[in-house]
């Protein structure tokens, strides 16, 4: 492959639509390899913009204003690294030549979480729990009665966990429904989920190239209101039930297409494995893999994109921590303690223009046994602060 210098009328380029944690690091592979980055984001100064050619900031959901960026920029590959986004942005820059990754009927089916399970479970036969869609809360009553206690309910469309929450009896019901429109993204309808008796939960990060797909470890990974906090690498699991895991990673991709790294998520119990959900993209799990692979997951996103070999060595065990400010201000600032720098552990900081409660602004990375690695990475994010 011919590698040219950014900046020129034979440039490469790239454009993130979304700019946030995890495309800044795409950005900065992308630096790597000499290609043209252009990030997009809906406000000033987000942490990819720091890294990248150009930046524009627009609203990401109206589709002329995505339209008219695209077009003005001309890039050889669409990025999209958040689900709220135009979808038929997406579709009209496909039809006019231009490459979204993975593409856009992928894009579109894993922002929504009723067409994601439809063409899990009814299209490709993967094994979930049962579930329901719900558009009213005497629906979300009916469908909870039926599914029975405790159940996990969700707006269909949404990130991060926003919305989400378990309802552990019907008096949960009126809450879980008044959470639910704090989505970033449709919440005019639910999915209702029966609980999953499951041991754990993992996310298997899986790369296409268009030539060949490649599994990272599983990793482990502990949530609180729907939302990553740890994780780990490798999550420990029987041959079998990894087995399983990663057939269900290659049938959910194989069945997207297109090219890129996904972060397939799923729950696991003894040897079976219920498929969860799946992101086009990098995974904020993924973190994890900055400190334990020769490539991370960012790497491996854009060598996928690019149609590069997908070949790594794998380090090592490792952990990972999110850190989340305790407090709003429009001029955060990260207090690190210096203990977190040593020989086997780091912090990554975002550099996020503003903070507010919850918002995630840093992650600590451990590399050591599995178990000391979480343990570490539990103490070490305790040392990082609002100042």
């Amino acid at each position: 492959m011919q590698f040219s210098a950014p900046l020129k009328s034979n440039s490469k380029r790239i454009m993130l639509l979304g700019s946030g944690e995890l495309g800044k690091e795409v950005a900065i592979e992308a630096q790597r390899l000499g290609l043209e980055v252009i990030a997009v984001d809906r406000y000033e100064n987000a942490p990819a913009h720091h890294v990248a050619h150009r930046s524009h900031v627009v609203n990401m959901q109206d589709r002329e204003a995505v339209l008219e960026i695209i077009r003005r920029e001309k890039p050889d590959f669409i990025l999209p690294e958040i689900e709220a986004i135009s979808i038929d942005a997406l579709y009209d820059a496909q039809a006019e030549g231009f490459n979204v990754i993975p593409n856009a009927d992928a894009v579109s089916k894993t922002m929504n979480r009723k067409n994601i399970r439809r063409f899990a479970a009814e299209k490709l036969g993967l094994k979930t729990g049962p579930y329901e869609f719900v558009s009213t809360l005497e629906g979300l009553k009916e469908a909870a009665g039926r599914l029975g206690f405790p159940c996990v309910i969700k707006p269909v469309m949404s990130s991060s966990g926003h919305g989400q929450s378990v309802a552990r009896s019907a008096d949960d019901l009126e809450n879980s429904w008044e959470m639910a429109k704090e989505a970033r993204g449709d919440a005019s309808e639910l999915i209702v989920e029966a609980f999953i008796d499951f041991d754990y939960e993992i996310t298997m990060l899986t790369a296409r190239n268009g030539k060949e797909t490649v599994f990272c470890e599983p990793i482990g990974h502990e949530q609180r209101d729907g939302d990553y906090v740890f994780s780990w690498q490798p999550m420990h699991m029987s041959d079998k039930a990894k087995a399983n895991a990663q057939e269900i990673s290659k049938k959910i991709t194989d069945g997207l297409g297109g090219r890129g790294l996904f972060g397939v998520e799923m729950f696991v119990k003894g040897d079976e494995v219920y498929f969860s959900e799946v992101s086009p993209r990098p995974h904020d799990t993924g973190m994890v893999t900055l400190i334990t692979q020769s490539q991370s997951e960012f790497a491996l996103h854009l060598r996928a994109v690019l149609g590069l070999p997908l070949g790594f060595t794998f380090y090592g065990d490792g952990a990972s921590a999110a850190f989340k400010s305790e407090k709003d201000s429009y001029s955060p600032v990260v207090d690190v303690s210096e203990s977190l720098f040593t020989p086997n552990s780091f912090v990554r900081v975002f550099s996020k223009p503003e903070s507010h409660k919850g918002r995630r602004m840093a992650v600590a990375l451990v590399l050591d046994e599995v178990n000391s690695a979480l343990r570490q990475a539990r103490d070490l994010i305790t040392k990082i602060k609002d100042a």
